[in-house]
This record gives structure tokens, C-alpha cells and sequence, in this order.
């Protein structure tokens, strides 16, 4: 009869009006198909695409009970999909081995959304708990400049701002406004910090390696025990005009530059400042007691009525010095 259905050349029934129809049969789980992906042709099995994920877009594609009718194929037979063969290929050795394996120029969230659109949902779950063990690692990645902008934006004026234990580690946070801030035990090494005002903020024992601190407010600083060394100190102020000390007692400013800088009346007791370049700076009433001044560079500084008693002044370079040194300044 001219309605019964007619074998076409790829084994499909083909009806009297020219469609498709999926009969019982027509995929065997041996039978072997082409796919063509965004351009790429993948060769594989029924069974593949039907086994491990019965309810996925792929096995409704070619699966005996019709739920959905394959695609159109191109000119060499192989069923058209438009999508990225650059994702697909992880899902499709998935569905071969049950494995996911994926390289390491792919995004693993690229994948992830191509197995969302075909409906893999066991490799949903296993990549979406992969991406969560990858971001639990990162939650002490380094804030940036935006993130400590929106901080200070969101916070009240009223309200102390802590960035206490915070990795701010190479930062770009030049020329921002962080009076009173706690940055204590925080991780600010190499960061920028040129030209920025951190008067009255909270530096102990904050770790500020090879930071650029050039031209910075560092007045009435609480910075005690705090690790700046190599850190760039050049031409910042330290003196407060109300006369409350800036507290750099046991901090580490060892081969720091402190050039040309303001430190009138610190308190920088038992102070590393081996190999610190302290060329030209104001020191009037500094209390370097105890502190390590082996091979410092203090030439052409202001030592006057600085306490000096029981400090390491080995090799110390003290020449053109403001103000001489008395011998009641050094010894105890």
C-alpha cells in the first residue's frame, strides 16, 4: 500500500510523506553512528550514547521508544549537533568510560555547561564538586584594589574597618585613604602603598615585605613586631604634631629605605634596621635603644636628643651627620 512505510538507504522508516520515523529496531545498541559537532565528527556507538545516561538528550536522540527524533545529517550522514566540539569531546569519553578526563587548556566549566544542555547528570554532579574543592583552596587569594574599594565604599564612617589577617599580598593601593584601619597580622607584601594614608591605622605584626610605602602618612602608626623588610619608606612622614609616638618597637626593617624621611620622636626600640638606608632623615628624639644598626646608612640625619643607648651601631655610616652624637646618646 502506498502509506506503508519504506526502508530508506541509512535503515530509518520512511513514511509515504518523506519524514522519519523511529521504529523498533531502527538503533541497535551495536549499530554505530556519526556526530557531527560544531564541525567535528564523532564516530561511536548507540549503547554508548544510551547506556550510562538513559535520560540524556543523546539517548532520547536514538533511543527505540521515539521520544525524540534525531537530527538532520549532513552530506556524509552524520547527525548535525550545534554545539562546541571543544566541550564535547570530555562528555563524549565520559559516556565511552565512565571517566572524566579533560585537558588542561579546557575549562572544566565549559564541560560543565555542555553536560547541563545535554542532560549528563551524573557528570554534573561529579564536575560541580570538582569546581567546589577548586575554590575552597582560593578563599585566601589576594583581595584588589576594586575589592578593597567597595569595602571602604559599603562601610560606614562610624564603623571600624578591619582588614585583620586579610592577604592583600601585591595589591595596587596607592594614593587610598586607610586612616584607622586594622591591618593587623596582615598579609600587605610588595604591595603599592605609595602615597597613601595610613595614618593612626594598626600594622602590628602585619607582614609588608618589599612594599612600596614611598611618600606615605604613616602617622601615629601602631606597627609593633611588624616584618618590613626591603620595604620602600622613602620621604614618608612618621610625626605626629600632637606629639603621640608612631610605635615601630621590634618591627624588622632590615635593607629597608627609609630615605629623607620624617621619623621624628618613632619609637623604633630594638628595631632590626641592619643595612636600612636612613640618609637624611629626621630622627630628633627617636628611640632607637637596643635597636641593631649594623651597617645602617644614617649619614646626614638628625640624631638629636635620639636615645641610642645599648643600639648596635657597628659599621654604621654616620657622617655629615645634622648634630653630633653624645656618647651619653649611645651608651648606657
Amino acid at each position: 500500500m502506498d502509506n506503508e512505510p519504506k526502508k530508506s538507504d541509512t535503515g530509518e522508516d520512511e513514511t509515504a510523506s518523506g519524514t522519519l520515523a523511529v521504529s523498533s529496531g531502527s538503533f541497535s545498541p551495536n549499530r554505530w553512528v556519526k556526530l557531527n559537532v560544531g564541525g567535528q565528527i564523532y564516530t561511536t556507538t548507540i549503547d554508548t550514547l544510551c547506556s550510562r545516561e538513559p535520560d540524556s538528550m543523546l539517548a532520547r536522540m536514538f533511543l527505540q521508544d521515539g521520544s525524540m527524533k534525531p537530527s538532520e545529517k549532513d552530506e556524509q550522514g552524520a547527525y548535525l549537533i550545534d554545539r562546541s566540539p571543544r566541550y564535547f569531546e570530555p562528555i563524549i569519553n565520559y559516556l565511552r568510560h565512565g571517566q572524566f578526563v579533560c585537558d588542561a587548556n579546557v575549562s572544566v566549566i565549559g564541560v560543565l555547561e555542555e553536560a547541563r544542555f545535554f542532560g549528563i547528570y551524573s557528570l554534573i554532579a561529579h564536575l560541580e564538586e570538582r569546581l567546589g574543592q577548586q575554590e575552597e583552596p582560593h578563599s585566601d587569594r589576594p583581595l584588589t584594589r576594586m575589592d578593597v574599594i567597595k569595602a571602604i565604599i559599603q562601610t560606614s564612617v562610624i564603623t571600624e574597618l578591619r582588614f585583620q589577617g586579610v592577604n592583600l599580598s601585591g595589591a595596587d593601593l596607592r594614593k587610598l585613604d586607610f586612616r584607622n584601619i586594622n591591618f593587623k597580622y596582615a598579609n600587605m607584601s610588595h604591595c603599592n602603598l605609595s602615597h597613601t594614608n595610613l595614618n593612626y591605622c594598626c600594622l602590628e605584626r602585619a607582614d609588608l615585605q618589599y612594599a612600596n610605602l614611598e611618600c606615605a602618612q604613616l602617622v601615629s602608626v601602631r606597627g609593633l613586631c611588624a616584618n618590613m623588610e626591603g620595604a620602600n619608606l622613602r620621604g614618608c612622614n612618621f610625626e605626629d604634631p600632637t606629639g603621640v609616638r608612631t610605635n615601630l618597637e621590634g618591627v624588622n626593617l632590615k635593607s629597608a629605605c627609609l630615605e629623607s624621611s620624617n621619623m621624628a620622636g618613632v619609637n623604633l626600640r630594638v628595631a632590626n634596621l641592619k643595612n636600612a638606608n636612613m640618609k637624611n632623615c629626621n630622627l630628633r628624639a627617636a628611640v632607637l635603644a637596643g635597636a641593631d644598626l649594623e651597617r645602617c646608612n644614617l649619614s646626614g640625619s638628625d640624631l638629636q636628643e635620639a636615645n641610642l643607648r645599648g643600639a648596635n651601631l657597628k659599621d654604621a655610616e654616620l657622617t655629615l651627620m645634622v648634630t653630633p652624637l653624645h656618647m651619653s646618646q649611645a651608651i648606657r
